[in-house]
């Protein structure tokens, strides 16, 4: 059975803050894009480092206001924001 995993939003600097948990990093990254906002001509570097690991992953992340679905409950309002994310790759932090 798959296991949630925590990743740790990763700045350039080196520094740490926020935990995304998910089954893969894809599933964490996108709930950072629905959180930063960025837009698919600009998109939001995401580096999510996953705990007890020295991989850093890496994404471009970016949400976009779309029309709800047909079948959507009555709260949901007629356009929602739908994150999108591209993997860029993984990097390895120093040892």
């Amino acid at each position: 059975m798959d296991k949630t995993r925590n990743f740790v939003l990763h700045d350039p600097d080196g520094s740490e803050h926020g935990v995304f948990s998910g089954r893969q990093p894809r599933q964490a990254a996108l709930k950072v894009a629905n959180r930063t906002g960025g837009v698919k001509s600009d998109p939001t570097t995401i580096m999510l480092r996953e705990r007890g690991t020295k991989k850093v992953h890496i994404f471009e992340g970016w949400r976009e206001q779309v029309n709800a679905p047909k079948n959507k409950p009555d709260w949901m309002p007629d356009k929602i924001w739908k994150p999108n994310v591209r993997k860029i790759g993984i990097e390895t932090l120093g040892k």
